[in-house]
């Protein structure tokens, strides 16, 4: 019996959770009660040197069957055993991690007992303390889960997972504490404390060895960024990751090729935790090496028309530059597509380089594989199942049997691309399928092409205004555009309807036509509100035609036959005039104004026109090319109106390192009056043919260029600048504008969200009107008889009283602001984005430079959806 108690002593283990912390009490229901398990079994002393099992019998065994525990013990009855015999046996349960304690009793009679206390199941798992990284990332790293066994390597190990997935963000401090919650039935409430910890952050980066640059210029080249500084807040790469070190290792590498340093090498690259596992400390030691110039440039070509000499036609570098990498780069890049134009589509171009260590000179010798000439066997396209496969195909500039072409495979990408029908990056794969075949596949995304649009602005003089239009860009899957136009704001309601077939008859030739009514209300500011003046009514019909003269240039004429009529409303414009000799309502200057008076009527325009554009830009949301486009019209065949409007537009994109896209925009245009003015005194050109234009962001609509404004005089003869002055915008003969914006490089995440951010500088005028003629006059004097009617009316000079019996009605005086061309200025930030409601692009712009008379807007978004 002592003997018994003796071996149950020394089988007896230690706690399931040795070095764990206590257990977590606040979310405990139950009595709370650290599990045991032992962490090492003692070896058996007391059993006798040699004996025979009799039996074995199994205590404590809740969910696992006995024979199942004896199993895993290896033992049987009849079995020989000893005390080595009996610990090997206790180990391998313990090993089984099923059991929180296990004692073996009965060695000294044969009969053994094995007296079980089986690990508990785990009930639930509980994270806390994590704010940082959520629930739904660390819960799938966990390998524990509730209805398993409670193990104290799982735990740990999860423990582990845990950190490392912290460590990945950055955060080293990061501590985990498991704690349990004892319930009944043997289950437990795992709990994970998470101390999250400040994010490490680099704390400095020192560089050893570099003596041609300095620490600060290296860093610049560096993905990875010091902590602090001015922009400190704003940084997202000054947190500690061991891929953007390697990274940075490669991008010095990069640094130094490109200036001549061939030998460079970063000898090593250390990441010291500082004591307070804060933050990081970076320390990178490099070998510099000697300075290479380029040596003899040489070509070695198979090829029989693309040989040696065409080869090196193609080669930039010259003997004497200083090496650079970079250069080798692109020179194999240029002539890999010279002989892609040649038809050698899988000509293989490699650099050779010797180098000269006594000279400093490296040699580059640009060899080139013997391959054959290429043909297109056929073309693949996939994935349209809205847009008929010729609406694609005859975008392509090269066919099935043609010479291999890689400049025309590019060309037919871009153009692809610009139909507005795909996704964005689309790309033509080439699969070759004999050393003297290609096949040219293309699997498309569709987009909706359909567009309901919906624009809006606002700004503190302007308010909202609204519009919309409906069009599909793709119909029935022709790539025809068909337009049915409904918009609506406070000062503009149109329908309009309108076809395109960009191929008539399968061939490269554009037809449309379009029929439409417009109804134009135009405004004045009176102080900070807007109010309606004249109204332009507008019926007309267009078509239009063109085709291309090569790849990049464009011819399109067009023909317009338009009916406008000019009105004011009579109830705020118009009076019965004295001295006219008649008692019916004519438009009455004071009101509003000589310049407005003089443009009522109805008159009918038939143009002309013709348009010459050239474009090269790699689809509709560019990053290299321009494109140009000059136009022209002619009014006077035939109708009322006689002038000639030219307008030029062009734009340059440009991409640029890091990302980022450059843009520049220039426009401008110019109407000019044609034969004899049938109006002297008053500008050639009415006011509805005239430039409002260009829309620079920062300003309102119609916001700058000439204008007339109306300043009341008060009873005293004093002008008074307050609510009640007038402001009337009235167009320009000419106008420019350009516009310098760069497109920020985005987060994956920001770019799966379709967030573009850019920023700009915007510049332009509108000027050059014939001053209208101006009035200034204090008061009107109006004597009326009894029933109303005005007998007589004078007009007195400022301050002056009115006789007895007459009303007095204070005159203005007004100016005319705004008639240079001298630029406006704006800057701004804005940002496009892909919403699940639509395209949405939104600006905040300032304005810089400005002229009297012009109104200002910070704020404006416009908005659509498609379909």
């Amino acid at each position: 019996m002592n003997t018994s108690k003796s071996l149950r002593s020394l089988f007896l283990m230690g706690t399931i959770l040795g070095g764990f912390s206590a257990p977590l009490y606040a979310q405990a229901t139950a009595p709370v009660a650290t599990p045991t398990v032992p962490t090492a079994p003692a070896a058996p002393i007391a059993a006798p040197a040699q004996g025979q099992i009799r039996s074995i019998a199994v205590r404590g065994a809740e969910r696992l069957e006995p024979e199942t525990i004896r199993s895993y013990a290896n033992l049987v009855p009849g079995q020989t055993y000893n005390a080595e015999t009996l610990d090997t046996a206790l180990k391998d349960l313990y090993a089984t991690e099923l059991f929180a304690d296990v004692v073996i009793s009965g060695a000294d009679t044969g009969d053994l007992v094995i007296t079980v206390r089986e690990n508990p199941v785990i009930n639930r798992i509980i994270l806390e303390g994590n704010k940082k990284i959520k629930e739904d990332k660390i819960t799938p790293e966990i390998k524990l889960a509730p209805r398993q066994i409670f193990t104290r390597s799982k735990v740990r190990s999860d423990v582990e997972r845990i950190i490392e997935l912290y460590k990945r963000q950055g955060r080293f401090a990061a501590t985990v504490e498991p704690k349990i919650v004892t319930l009944d039935q043997n289950r437990v409430d795992l709990v994970f404390e998470i101390n999250e910890g400040d994010k490490s952050k680099i704390r400095a980066i020192n560089i050893i060895g570099n003596e041609q640059f300095s620490d600060g210029r290296l860093r610049k080249e560096m993905y990875t960024k010091q902590a602090g500084g001015v922009l400190g807040l704003f940084k997202s790469n000054d947190s500690y990751d061991p891929d953007r070190l390697a990274a940075d290792q490669q991008k010095l590498r990069a640094f130094y090729l490109t200036e001549g340093y061939a030998d460079f090498r970063v000898v090593s690259a250390l990441a010291e935790l500082t004591p307070d596992r804060r933050d990081f400390v970076i320390t990178y030691v490099v070998e510099e090496g000697p300075r290479y110039k380029f040596g003899k440039v040489e070509a070695e070509s198979p090829l029989r028309d693309f040989d040696d000499a065409a080869v090196m036609q193609g080669i930039t570098i010259k003997a004497g530059d200083w090496f650079n990498a970079k250069r080798v780069e692109d020179t194999v890049t240029a002539i890999t597509e010279f002989a892609g134009a040649k038809g050698y589509a899988f000509a293989e171009v490699n650099p050779n380089y010797n180098r000269n260590a006594e000279t400093k000179t490296m040699d580059i010798v640009i060899r080139i594989s013997d391959t054959p000439r290429v043909y297109v066997e056929r073309i693949d396209i996939t994935g349209n199942t809205v847009t008929r496969d010729k609406v694609i195909r005859r975008e392509f500039r090269l066919n099935e049997g043609d010479a291999f072409n890689a400049i025309r495979v590019k060309r037919s990408q871009d153009r692809i691309q610009s139909l507005g029908f795909f996704q964005e990056k689309l790309e033509i794969k080439q699969t070759q399928t004999s050393p003297d075949r290609v096949v040219l596949g293309l699997d498309v995304e569709e987009k909706a092409t359909g567009e309901l649009q919906l624009s809006a602005g606002y700004s503190s003089l302007e308010r909202f205004v609204f519009a919309g239009s409906i069009a599909q860009r793709n119909f029935l899957g022709k790539g025809q555009i068909a337009q049915a136009g409904v918009n609506w704001s406070r000062y503009s309601r149109s329908v309009s309807l309108g076809f395109t077939e960009p191929y008539l008859l399968d061939r490269q030739v554009l037809l449309g036509g379009e029929i439409y009514r417009r109804d134009y209300n135009s405004f004045n500011y009176i102080g900070n509100e807007r109010n309606r003046t004249y109204s332009q009514v507008q019926n007309g019909l267009g078509i239009r035609t063109g085709f291309p003269l090569n790849e990049y240039l464009t011819f399109g004429g067009r023909y317009k036959l338009v009916q406008d009529k000019i009105s004011l409303n009579k109830t705020n414009f118009y009076s019965d005039l004295p001295d006219d000799g008649t008692d019916e309502l004519k438009c009455d200057p004071a009101k509003a104004g000589q310049y407005l008076c003089d443009e009522i009527g109805k008159r009918i325009t038939s143009s002309v026109g013709y348009s010459l554009g050239f474009d090269n830009a790699n689809g509709i949301r560019a990053t290299r090319g321009q494109r140009l486009l000059l136009s022209q019209d002619f009014a006077g065949l035939g109708g009322d109106v006689k002038y000639l409007r030219t307008t030029v537009d062009g734009t340059k994109y440009k991409a640029l390192p890091k990302g980022f896209v450059a843009s520049l925009h220039l426009e401008g245009g110019y109407i000019h009056a044609i034969g004899e003015n049938r109006y002297p005194g008053r500008d050639p050109i009415r006011i509805t043919d005239r430039f409002f234009g260009p829309q620079l962001r920062g300003f309102d609509i119609r916001g700058i260029g000439p204008r007339v404004r109306r300043v009341r005089y008060d009873n005293d003869g004093t002008l008074l600048y307050d609510d009640s002055t007038v402001s009337d915008a009235l167009g320009g003969h000419a106008y420019y504008m350009g516009r310098l914006e760069v497109e920020f490089p985005t987060s994956a995440g920001m770019r799966s969200l379709g967030l573009r951010p850019s920023a700009y500088v915007d510049a332009g005028s509108l000027w050059k009107l014939k001053s209208p003629d101006l009035s200034d006059f204090g008061a009107t004097c109006t004597l009326r008889d009894t029933n109303g009617a005005v007998t007589d009316q004078v007009v007195v000079t400022p301050g002056t009283a009115c006789a007895t019996g007459y009303t007095r009605t204070n005159g203005y005086k007004e100016f005319f602001l705004g008639n240079s061309a001298k630029p406006r200025v704006s800057v701004g930030v804005g940002v496009n984005w892909t919403s699940p409601f639509g395209p949405l692009r939104i600006d905040i712009a300032r304005a810089l430079m400005k002229q009297e008379g012009d109104d200002t807007k910070f704020f404006s978004f416009n908005v659509g959806t498609q379909f």
